[in-house]
């Protein structure tokens, strides 16, 4: 096999295709499956094919890749820039894309659709050979149309009967029905919920679905909900986060639907003398790094933002490789309880 000459006169071997389907056994087109992600290939094969990869250091050829009709570059749109729990999904989306050779072009929408419509229209005009959705403000009627054009994946994003694009998403329903239930166990009874206010062409958004499991497990527990709006995350917010302390009939609980909310109204409790979890418990959502922070020690759900970022990677790149049946998957969250609770 012919290579290139190195500085010091010798021959580097070029590793390619055939010398990785050659290592594992397996025919070319079977590499090219793998490497493509392709829908239907096993686990057993996955596996061979990505050791004999890791074993040569192969790298697929950019210009071959090209010449087959991919530009081997991803769109990744996320919401905002400032959620502390996006990092963690981003990240787990890389470490698929990367090992599959792909090129990530990111986009920040600042919560505002219509900064997202304009950007996944670059993306598709960039050619992009597929677009990850990271909590997106867009509606569900127009990430279908988007979703026609290229392969499309959104996470967090509640829609199961979508039939264009794949969701990914924590099972936000249950994961507030978690905390409704460690805070009866604990005693509580005057529950609260701070909520982001959202419009009806959001009911697919990760709030809204925190704020139903909500409602059912206070309506189970024999409770009656009562639930705060504050404004998008991408708002001023602090006078209302004020005013959910400072008012007489003040909860003994709160349940807030985001980190983003909770570590705020915790530091204006103590601000205002008012003890946690004594006077006021507080329990968000995403267990952001923040959370965990000694002075922090907020109780929050943790929904496993890496592994959402893989499970959206891996279900791009096989509605990339052909796969066109749709698919819907949701990861069970779990409490995470600190000193706030």
């Amino acid at each position: 096999m012919k290579g290139w000459q190195m500085a010091d006169g010798r021959e580097e071997v070029r590793v390619t295709i055939r010398t990785v389907a050659a290592d594992a056994g397996v025919s070319v087109a079977a590499v090219s499956k793998v490497l493509r992600n392709a829908y239907g290939v096993s686990d057993s094969l996955r596996g061979r094919v990505e050791a004999s990869i890791e074993k040569l250091g192969y790298r697929p050829s950019v210009a071959a890749r090209g010449m087959r009709g991919q530009t081997f570059t991803l769109g990744v749109l996320l919401v905002e820039i400032a959620n502390p729990f996006l990092p963690s999904v981003y990240h787990g989306i890389e470490s698929i894309t990367d090992a599959a050779g792909y090129k990530i072009m990111v986009g920040i929408g600042a919560a505002r659709a219509g900064r997202e419509a304009q950007l996944i229209e670059q993306m598709i005009d960039n050619r992009m050979d597929g677009l990850i959705l990271v909590a997106s403000q867009i509606s569900g009627e127009t990430l279908d149309r988007y979703a026609r054009q290229i392969p499309t994946v959104v996470v967090g994003h509640h829609e199961p009967t979508a039939q264009s694009f794949d969701t990914i998403n924590s099972d936000d329903f249950e994961g507030a029905r978690m905390v409704v239930r460690a805070l009866c166990e604990a005693g509580h009874r005057d529950i609260a919920m701070l909520a982001m206010d959202h419009g009806p062409d959001h009911s697919a958004d990760v709030s809204p679905q925190r704020e139903s499991g909500y409602r059912s497990a206070m309506t189970a527990a024999g409770l009656v909900p009562r639930v705060i709006r504050v404004p998008p995350s991408n708002l001023p917010r602090e006078a209302e986060l004020r005013a959910v302390l400072t008012a007489p009939d003040r909860p003994r609980a709160v349940f807030c639907w985001s980190d983003l909310d909770a570590v705020p109204l915790l530091n204006l409790a103590h601000q205002l003398g008012i003890r946690v979890p004594h006077d006021l418990a507080i329990v968000g959502y995403d267990n952001s790094p923040v959370a965990a922070l000694p002075l922090i020690s907020l109780a929050s759900v943790d929904q496993d933002g890496a592994r959402m970022g893989k499970m959206a990677a891996q279900a791009l790149l096989s509605r990339i490789g052909g796969r066109t049946v749709p698919e819907h998957r949701l990861i069970t969250p779990r409490l995470v309880p600190r000193a706030s609770l």
